[in-house]
C-alpha cells in the first residue's frame, strides 16, 4: 500500500525541494553527450548519479520524502468535483444561469473525430505534411496548464465572450501564443485560458489539428484527465476556457527531487495507466505523455493535460509526433502504429520519474532518435528488480512482447510485481491519499507555475478575420 509510510513534509524538506538546482537532461549540451548509440554516455551519467547521491540523505531517498499530507493553505477554498466534458455557452438569455447552473455541459454520446493527430498549441517544434506521415515534434517544457471542473461553473448554454473574463496573469508561452489564469466576472471561479493566433494555427498548418483537439476533449470525462469548459472566437483569436489546475506540473516536483521513491513513481503510473485505459476505450491515444503535461490537483493528484497529439485511431496510424524523449521506434520508423506506443511512453515515464533522467536523450534529435531504435538501456543499479523487469517489457521494440497490446492488455502491466499489493479498485474509487498534496493559499493561487513576462497586444482588437471558416466550432 502506498500511504502505508506516508509522512508530512516537514518544513526544512520544503525549504530543501525548493532550493534544489536540477538540471534535467534537455539542458545538457551535446558536447557533454556520446555519439555512441550503445549506452547512455557515462560521463553524463556519472553526473547525474553523483548529483542523486549528494541527495542521498535528502528527501528524495526516503519514503517519507513525498507524501501524503494535510494542507493547512486551503481554508475557505471550495473543492472540485469530479471532472466531466464540454460544450460552448449562450451569452445575454443566459445571464442567470452563468451563476447558477450545475448541468454537464456536454453529452457525452458524441461521436469521435476520425481525424487528426493534433500538435500542441503552444509548441516551439515544427509541423511539415506528406501524403502519408504528418511530421509535428516539440521540445520539452512548452505546454498549457489545465485542470478539473467544479460544480458553480457558467453554464454550457450560454455563449463565452473574452468579456466574461478577468485576464489574471500567464501560466505559459508558445509559438501560437500563451495560456492565461483568468477569473469569471459571472461566478468569481478561476480557469485557464489558452490563447491561439489564428494567423499562426493557419500559418503552421494545425487548423484540423486544432479542431481536432477541441473535439476530443469534448468527447472526455475522467478523474485524472484535464477537461474544456467551452471555446470561442473573435478576429484575430481562437481561446479554449479550461479548469484551473492549482498544483503545477509533476515535472516540478521531479526536478525538486531529483527523482522519485518507487512508491511515488508507482502512484503516478498507476493513475496514468487508469486514464490511458479510459481513452484507448474510446480509441483515442494520447501520444504525448510526459512530467510537463502531467499537472497535479489540490488533492494531489493527476490530471493529463495537452490533447495536442492525441488523435482517434480504431487502427492504426502514421503520424510523426510527440516528444523526442518519448518516442516509441514504430513512430520514428514511420511505421502503422497504434494504441502501443502510449504504453511504450509509459515505460520512459516510469524510468524518469525513478532515474531523473530519460532511459535515452541527446540534444541531437538524429543522434537520440539511433538510441531508441538501438534500444540498449543501462538501468541504474538502485532500480528495484522489478521495476526494471516492467521497464523491459514496457521499453521493447517488439510489438508482440510489449506489454499494454498483448492479448491481457492494460491486466499485464497491473499484475505486474513492480504493482504487487497496490490497491487498484481504491484509487479507481479516489480512496487513495496522494503521496504529495501542493501548497496552495487559494483557488487563484499561481504559484506553483513558472513566471512570465505580460507583455502582449490587447485581446479583442478588431482586425480583418481572413479565418473564421476554418475554425467553425469555435
Amino acid at each position: 500500500m502506498l500511504n502505508s509510510t506516508a509522512n508530512s513534509l516537514t518544513t526544512s524538506q520544503q525549504q530543501q525541494l525548493s532550493s534544489s538546482n536540477y538540471q534535467h537532461p534537455s539542458s545538457i549540451k551535446s558536447k557533454q553527450l556520446s555519439a555512441k548509440i550503445k549506452n547512455i554516455n557515462n560521463k553524463v551519467k556519472n553526473n547525474y548519479l553523483a548529483h542523486n547521491q549528494q541527495q542521498s540523505s535528502s528527501s528524495i531517498q526516503s519514503a517519507t520524502a513525498i507524501t501524503p499530507t494535510t494542507n493547512n493553505n486551503t481554508a475557505g477554498v471550495s473543492s472540485y468535483s469530479t471532472p466531466s466534458s464540454y460544450s460552448v455557452y449562450s451569452q445575454q438569455q443566459n445571464f442567470f444561469a452563468k451563476l447558477q447552473a450545475t448541468q454537464h455541459p456536454h453529452d457525452d454520446t458524441m461521436q469521435h473525430t476520425s481525424r487528426g493527430g493534433h500538435s500542441h498549441q503552444l509548441n516551439n517544434g515544427s509541423s511539415s505534411n506528406s501524403s502519408h506521415v504528418d511530421i509535428t515534434l516539440h521540445n520539452r517544457h512548452n505546454h498549457s496548464h489545465q485542470t478539473s471542473r467544479d460544480l458553480n461553473a457558467p453554464s454550457p448554454n450560454s455563449k463565452l465572450l473574452l468579456s466574461d473574463f478577468i485576464i489574471c496573469r500567464t501560466l505559459g508561452t508558445g509559438s501560437f501564443g500563451r495560456v492565461h489564469l483568468v477569473q469569471s466576472k459571472y461566478n468569481s471561479k478561476f480557469y485557464a485560458m489558452k490563447v491561439l493566433k489564428k494567423t499562426e494555427v493557419v500559418r503552421l498548418k494545425q487548423v484540423e489539428h486544432t479542431n481536432n483537439e477541441k473535439q476530443i476533449l469534448e468527447q472526455v470525462n475522467h478523474p485524472f484527465l484535464v477537461n474544456l469548459w467551452g471555446t470561442f472566437q473573435d478576429s484575430a483569436n481562437l481561446y479554449m476556457v479550461m479548469d484551473y489546475v492549482v498544483g503545477g506540473e509533476l515535472f516540478s516536483i521531479l526536478r525538486k527531487n531529483q527523482r522519485f521513491p518507487d512508491h511515488v513513481a508507482k502512484f503516478y503510473a498507476a493513475e496514468v495507466i487508469l486514464a490511458f485505459e479510459y481513452l484507448h476505450s474510446k480509441d483515442i491515444i494520447y501520444r504525448d505523455l510526459k512530467p510537463e503535461n502531467l499537472l497535479l490537483d489540490r488533492n494531489g493528484h493527476i490530471k493529463i493535460t495537452d490533447f495536442g497529439f492525441a488523435k482517434h485511431v480504431p487502427d492504426i496510424t502514421w503520424t510523426l509526433c510527440g516528444t523526442p524523449d518519448y518516442l516509441a521506434p514504430e513512430i520514428i520508423q514511420s511505421k502503422g502504429y497504434g494504441k502501443a506506443v502510449d504504453w511504450y511512453s509509459l515505460g520512459v515515464l516510469i524510468f524518469e520519474m525513478l532515474a531523473g533522467y530519460p532511459p535515452f536523450y541527446d540534444d541531437d534529435h538524429v543522434k537520440l532518435y539511433e538510441k531508441i531504435l538501438a534500444g540498449r538501456i543501462k538501468y541504474p543499479s538502485f532500480f528495484e528488480s522489478t521495476a526494471k523487469d516492467l521497464l523491459k517489457r514496457l521499453l521493447t521494440s517488439d510489438l508482440s512482447k510489449r506489454y499494454g497490446n498483448l492479448k491481457g492488455g492494460s491486466m499485464d502491466i497491473k499484475n505486474h510485481a513492480w504493482f504487487k499489493g497496490f490497491d487498484w479498485d481504491g484509487l479507481a474509487r479516489n480512496e487513495l491519499a496522494a503521496p504529495y498534496i501542493p501548497h496552495f493559499s487559494g483557488e487563484g493561487d499561481a504559484s506553483n507555475f513558472d513566471i512570465y513576462p505580460e507583455e502582449r497586444e490587447p485581446y479583442g482588437k478588431p482586425c480583418n478575420d481572413l479565418h473564421r471558416d476554418k475554425f467553425p466550432g469555435f
